[in-house]
């Protein structure tokens, strides 16, 4: 949606009393870090918090709301107790000089208009919903003005953020997992398995691939619709703004930076009722799972998964305090999931002149990883090398 297509009825706002363009005095604007919030009810609505979270951050005080959507507009001030509300989000931006931007809807196809409308009315920091973005092209028009505005965006892949990664880091360099033979991850297997699930979920396995195996720097993959190859009659406008897409199952292998090899797999209504939703370090030793977005986020199997055992294999958790120690930190653990983490990260990386923890770039990753299981299969499941060099959605050109 674009930003000049957003309704223009200020008047009618005003008369539901909706005050638009309040601004702070000198000294709230001095107090605090002025903030934005873009929604669109109806259309990716305002995310998994990523509006709400900014209630959380004593420092931030949100200067504007905007929706195309006038009754949403007007639920959404209510549920922030805020009055200065806008159904044009490009006279927000104008009238509010926001510092910071929260983009929140789930549609991916609004994401690159609203971030880059950020940009140029000099947000400093962007937290945008994920999927990031649709194609590579699109990913790098973003990651080009971030550069052009001296800005950041950090992308809402929240488990990216967890204390625990650190703590799987440990476990790995001393040598408990053993030699890491291959990471596999699972979509979450409902209705949605195959292309959806791997743009709508399988973003978050892939982010936590290139975390603990580096980017990918090939891919070879095939997409089926009821057990065949999808072909251009399959493909159709996808769900939540996504493009172009296709099939009820996907099989990937990604070649990686770091020379490990990471699998993806999502089938439809596989079975498992969500539960194989996770990733999984697999090594000579002993196997780490993480589930997305569970309480402990991650668990450790010792023992060599290719030998058999007549006991029963453990699931020890690994939590932010450490392998098998129970969970001491629960306040912290909160806040990876209502994503104060990743939004305190995005303020420091602003004030310090770093990236956030998941930059645009990491966002880019997982895009372009996920085009290339569109770019392979449309080359007959050939090996396609990153970067890639068609930057559309290839089954656009299927």
């Amino acid at each position: 949606m674009k930003r000049r297509s957003f309704l223009h009825r200020s008047s009618s706002l005003v008369a539901a009393g909706i005050v638009t363009g309040a601004k702070l005095s000198a000294q709230e604007s001095q107090a605090k870090r002025r903030v934005a919030i873009i929604g669109h009810t109806g259309r990716g609505d305002f995310g998994h918090g990523l509006d709400t979270v900014w209630l959380k951050i004593p420092e931030a005080e949100i200067v504007g709301v905007a929706d195309g959507n006038e009754a949403g507009l007007a639920k959404e001030l209510v549920k922030l107790g805020v009055q200065c509300g806008y159904t044009d989000y490009g006279k927000m931006l104008t009238e509010t000089r926001p510092e910071f931007v929260s983009i929140c809807p789930r549609h991916a196809d609004q994401h690159q208009e609203m971030a880059l409308a950020a940009l140029e009315a000099g947000a400093r920091g962007l937290y945008i919903e994920k999927p990031f973005c649709r194609t590579p092209a699109e990913a790098d028009s973003l990651l080009a003005a971030c550069q052009q505005h001296h800005a950041k965006i950090a992308v809402a892949h929240r488990n990216r953020y967890h204390p625990t990664l650190k703590q799987i880091d440990h476990l790995i360099a001393s040598g408990q997992l053993g030699k890491l033979l291959e990471i596999r991850g699972r979509g979450k297997g409902d209705r949605r398995g195959g292309g959806e699930d791997l743009w709508v979920l399988g973003g978050h396995v892939i982010n936590l691939m290139e975390y603990f195996a580096g980017a990918p720097k090939s891919c070879s993959a095939i997409m089926l619709q009821d057990g065949r190859r999808i072909t251009s009659v399959d493909v159709k406008p996808g769900a939540e703004g996504l493009g172009p897409l296709a099939a009820n199952e996907v099989h990937a292998r990604f070649e990686t930076a770091k020379g490990i090899v990471c699998y993806y797999d999502s089938i439809a209504n596989d079975g498992t009722n969500g539960t194989g939703y996770c990733m999984q370090l697999i090594g000579s030793q002993g196997v780490v799972t993480l589930h997305i977005d569970q309480n402990p986020v991650a668990h450790f199997t010792p023992g060599n998964p290719f030998l058999h055992s007549s006991e029963a294999r453990t699931w020890l958790p690994i939590t932010t305090a450490g392998l098998d120690v129970p969970e001491d930190n629960q306040g912290l653990v909160s806040q990876v999931y209502n994503h104060v983490l990743g939004v305190q990260d995005l303020i420091e990386s602003c004030d310090t002149d770093r990236q956030p923890l998941c930059d645009a770039r990491a966002g880019a990753v997982a895009v372009e990883a996920i085009c290339g299981v569109f770019e392979s299969h449309c080359q007959g499941g050939a090996t396609v090398d990153f970067p890639l060099r068609e930057r559309r959605n290839p089954l656009s050109l299927l």
